[in-house]
């Protein structure tokens, strides 16, 4: 007690890796306990580790939190930063961890300037979205089940129409709340492509990775949503096109299992304060390793054993012909 309260404060970034299964999203609702999010157990764990007052876990503010994003719902993350002001106690990393359920981790800390926010200073963001390939099964000519894999020439396609994303483009068809004349819909794409497929417990796998410099709610979801739409055969590539005009498109939204936050970047803050003497640049290659094994144990499983026990994608799949693809949505 004596020497957490001698500890001097400090504004330093924690790694985060974790399982969103279970969780409503990342940030904390502070008042409305019955949705449980990852700040909670993660504030939780700061308490009891002696890094910040008890009265700082009620009022964020006060250690001047900030996380770098918003994950949704379900939503995992291998590489989430948050930017907080603690008291540097001894084996600060394993006592929080100490406090924490096996699938949140803390993997790293670093120092930062005096007046770092993690969200302001993030200049890009790298997500991955994981899914069983059937997704990608033409709707006529193709099996629908598990034992579907996947083609060059699909891959192929599904990767010339995620290529369509890259630039600034206006995405207000891909949120909700955000209508066509909004500045803030206009969001920068730097690369979004599917990876090559690979077999888990006898089902194909594909990872698609986006990059780009922030995201709206949902956005990435309904990005991969409307290329699956696409090339299941159930609306025309033109779509994407016409997504951006200003009438309203109606866009599926991929369910929220497969999507991770892989890691966030400080390209600007690293080049102007990286290398000044005092402060680390914000880069985890150390880590790498640690988040490697934290996917494998925490991650892909929950996808995977999820995607078996519950049928997400399958059954999202089937909601497909339900949208109107050609007329505006009302």
């Amino acid at each position: 007690e004596d020497q957490n309260k001698k500890s001097p404060k400090r504004k330093i970034v924690l790694l985060m890796a974790y399982s969103g299964k279970g969780y409503h999203g990342m940030q904390r609702n502070v008042g409305s306990s019955q949705f449980k999010t990852i700040e909670d157990d993660l504030v939780s764990a700061l308490v009891q580790s002696g890094c910040i007052p008890e009265n700082h876990g009620e009022d964020m503010k006060k250690m001047s939190f900030q996380r770098c994003a918003r994950t949704d719902k379900g939503v995992s993350a291998a590489g989430q930063i948050v930017s907080l002001k603690v008291r540097l106690i001894d084996d600060i990393l394993e006592k929080i961890n100490n406090h924490l359920p096996s699938h949140i981790r803390i993997l790293g800390l670093k120092r930062v300037t005096g007046g770092f926010n993690s969200k302001n200073k993030c200049d890009a963001r790298t997500y991955s979205y994981m899914l069983p390939t059937f997704a990608f099964a033409h709707k006529d000519h193709d099996v629908q089940e598990e034992v579907y894999r996947l083609d060059k020439e699909t891959l192929e396609k599904v990767n010339k129409l995620l290529a369509c994303y890259k630039g600034t483009h206006n995405f207000h068809n891909f949120t909700s709340q955000k209508g066509p004349k909004d500045p803030s819909a206009k969001r920068y794409i730097m690369e979004m492509y599917c990876g090559e497929p690979f077999v888990r417990e006898n089902i194909e796998f594909a990872v698609i990775k986006v990059k780009g410099q922030s995201f709206m709610m949902h956005q990435i979801r309904k990005m991969i949503g409307l290329v699956i739409a696409i090339v299941k055969g159930y609306a025309a590539e033109s779509i994407i096109e016409r997504s951006w005009g200003e009438e309203k498109v109606d866009v599926p939204k991929a369910p929220g299992l497969g999507l991770v936050l892989e890691r966030v970047h400080f390209e600007k803050y690293n080049r102007r304060f990286g290398n000044d003497g005092l402060h680390e640049p914000l880069e985890w290659t150390e880590e790498e390793e640690k988040i490697a094994v934290f996917k494998e144990q925490h991650i892909y499983p929950t996808i995977i054993n999820t995607e078996r026990e519950e049928k997400s994608m399958a059954n999202w799949l089937n909601t497909l012909s339900i949208h109107d693809f050609n007329s505006s949505a009302v």
